[in-house]
């Protein structure tokens, strides 16, 4: 089969389309025939290997000490299943599914049961492999973090990316206030998703004496979280959720510092990350279905242009999701 692999660390020059062995199928694990898979910041960062921290530690993301690991690049995931293992219960062959598993730029990848899900039915292949990890990373930033509810208002700092798209509509979804920033050039495509309040951050700072938040989520860091605090009302909370510009350890230095600071103030920093799991997919589905939820595609690259898609990402052009048609 054909699949984007990388032997080491490097830019997208370090990716190449190969012939490679077809994964083998594991009990709690099923073969899905990829359809299209989507770029994200992870996907950057295990490329390059960074923070070189992860070098180190390793963990689940696929970092090795000299090159990543596995050596398929890819983790979005939407296709049609295969085959079955002998311990899956939930999902059937012929099944439409989405999730999250490494390997994904390929045309063939064995993904465990407890990370896919059913793919939305209203959705193409290309739409649900724009949802798995960004959607999943603003679902549980905005419900469990920034606890979005009526008479909440919650801002979001970078509302246009990957994943700042996704959490303006599920603020809406889940009927709170929602103000997105966002430059001049994307402002309508925020207000379209729902976005109550739309600040241009070319001309005007959130942290600058302007209305407060109940939480804030940041997406982008380019404010110290002490100024960010500042906006908060009283018991607000602050979700971090970006990647910091420290080559070695990336944003750990930065959300330590926060959390520390935050102990001494009734303004609380949350840092987290993501966990994709079936019953968080089974929420994007249904809140895609009832038209709550639509992903917004920049650009769709063939599986053969992989390393032009990862490319256009780092560039910090695209607006909403880059994805590859396999």
């Amino acid at each position: 089969m054909q699949a984007v692999v990388q032997g080491a660390y490097g830019g997208p020059d370090r990716l190449r389309l190969s012939e490679v062995e077809a994964p083998t199928l594991a009990a709690d694990s099923v073969l899905v025939r990829m359809h299209a898979s989507s770029v994200n910041m992870a996907d950057r960062l295990i490329m390059r290997g960074m923070p070189y921290i992860m070098r180190v530690v390793g963990g689940s993301l696929g970092f090795g000490l000299r090159g990543p690991k596995p050596a398929v690049r890819g983790i979005d995931v939407a296709g049609t299943v295969e085959a079955v293992g002998d311990g899956v219960s939930r999902l059937r062959v012929g099944d439409e599914v989405y999730g999250e598993s490494a390997g994904s730029f390929a045309e063939l990848l064995r993904a465990p049961e407890r990370i896919l899900g059913l793919k939305p039915s209203n959705l193409t292949f290309e739409q649900a492999a724009a949802m798995p990890v960004a959607a999943i990373t603003a679902l549980q930033g905005i419900r469990d973090h920034a606890r979005a509810a009526p008479g909440r208002h919650i801002l979001v700092n970078g509302a246009s990316g990957g994943v700042g798209h996704f959490a303006v509509q599920i603020v809406k979804a889940l009927g709170a206030e929602v103000t997105g920033v966002a430059s001049a050039r994307n402002g309508a495509m925020v207000r379209s998703l729902g976005a109550d309040h739309v600040i241009d951050y070319t001309v005007a700072d959130f942290t600058d004496g302007g209305p407060r938040y109940d939480a804030i989520l940041d997406l982008v860091g380019n404010h110290a979280p002490a100024r960010i605090r500042r906006a908060l009302r009283p018991n607000g909370i602050l979700v971090l959720s970006y990647v910091g510009p420290n080559r070695w350890v990336g944003p750990l230095a930065r959300i330590l510092s926060a959390k520390l600071t935050s102990r001494f103030q009734d303004k609380k920093t949350v840092a987290f990350t993501a966990t994709t799991n079936a019953e968080d997919l089974a929420v994007l589905k249904s809140l895609a279905e009832a038209g709550q939820l639509t992903p917004v595609i920049d650009r769709t690259f063939p599986l053969s242009e992989a390393t032009d898609a990862i490319g256009y990402l780092e560039s910090g052009r695209h607006r909403g999701k880059v994805v590859i048609s396999i």
